[in-house]
């Protein structure tokens, strides 16, 4: 319609635009259709939320509705009503019968991780220079993936952040494997460097001494710690440096790490002396003897669950000597022989 065009009441649309009646008319018609928009709306909404009432509980008596995905359809439990049919299946189209068939089938990568700098999202070029068929690359191709992998090995790491934790997440890897740590040890290790890392306590220590000082507070914390001699052993700093960092790590985080339970170490050292579980269960009794008399305070927990272990051995008639004791444990014989006698006094039990 142009500007000249009439309406039944002989007027013009120029004539409509500019009476002023007019366009309050059209501005309540406006606001007629806006409420109108907003009572659908609510309509919308009350259907909605009726039908979720309907498809969570059955038509017919009000059951629970339960739903069988191998036949795609939705039942009653009570009545056996199916409410709906022909679902869609949003699961895999494969089946699996190993873990080794689902490997090899599932279409996903691994799932996020603090125990990789970049969590686990980034990509890797793979080293083989064959291709989708498995044949071998041209010499320029080599060169183009050899160049494709030099960069993106550079924007895996795009700042000095990201290095740091690489390689401080690198050493917690390396630790844990040598120390025969879990993966939750190894995960809360990860978090806490993080964590340090974010709240600028690095300045001035080494990448190596706060990411041992945090496997070392992650162990005691997940209940599977192991002896300072021990993390010293396969860290590259001094047990100084490893205290002393642990201390500051700890302060300053706030870390809530409770003193090592010497019954943690038992079963680990009971394994590598190739001990029976009777000589395991009679050192639990010994230390929880010492624990209920108090004697265990200020003294190692290393100490006593080595002095628990050989003193077990004896009652239990194994054969086992104090050096064994001492060089599984990494503590010396002579404290193997004062705790040890310190727990049978403690049980009530005469000295083997």
């Amino acid at each position: 319609m142009t500007e000249t065009d009439t309406y039944s009441d002989g007027g013009t649309e120029r004539e409509r635009l500019a009476d002023p009646g007019d366009a309050s008319a059209n501005g309540e018609r406006t606001r007629t259709r806006a409420d109108a928009t907003e009572e659908e709306s609510a309509d919308v909404e009350e259907r909605t939320e009726s039908e979720r009432e309907r498809i969570t509980t059955c038509p017919e008596c009000d059951g629970r509705l339960a739903t069988d995905t191998e036949h795609g359809e939705t039942v009653c439990s009570d009545c056996g009503l199916v409410v709906e049919e022909d679902s869609v299946d949003r699961g895999p189209e494969w089946r699996a019968f190993n873990s080794g068939e689902r490997d090899s089938k599932s279409r996903v990568g691994a799932p996020t991780t603090n125990m990789m700098h970049d969590k686990g999202l980034s990509t890797n070029i793979g080293w083989q220079d064959k291709d989708a068929y498995g044949k071998s690359l041209s010499g320029r191709q080599r060169r183009r993936m050899q160049r494709l992998r030099t960069w993106n090995e550079r924007f895996r790491t795009r700042d000095s952040k990201e290095r740091n934790l690489k390689q401080a997440l690198g050493e917690i890897d390396r630790m844990a494997s040598a120390l025969g740590l879990p993966d939750n040890v190894r995960e809360t290790a990860s978090v806490i460097y993080r964590r340090a890392l974010s709240e600028n306590l690095l300045p001035g220590r080494s990448i190596e001494g706060v990411a041992t000082a945090a496997l070392y507070a992650a162990a005691r914390q997940v209940g599977n710690p192991r002896s300072l001699d021990e993390f010293t052993a396969v860290s590259r700093v001094e047990k100084m440096e490893l205290t002393r960092t642990y201390r500051y790590v700890v302060r300053e985080l706030g870390l809530r790490v409770q003193p090592a339970d010497p019954t943690s170490y038992v079963p680990r050292f009971v394994s590598r002396l190739d001990l029976s579980d009777e000589t395991e269960r009679r050192a639990r009794e010994l230390l929880d003897d010492a624990a209920s008399a108090g004697i265990t305070s200020g003294k190692s927990p290393v100490g006593l669950a080595a002095a628990a272990v050989y003193a077990a051995a004896l009652l239990s008639n194994e054969k086992v000597t104090q050096s064994q004791v001492s060089e599984v444990a990494d503590v010396s014989e002579v404290t193997i022989r004062n705790r040890y006698k310190e727990l049978l006094e403690a049980s009530g039990t005469v000295n083997a």
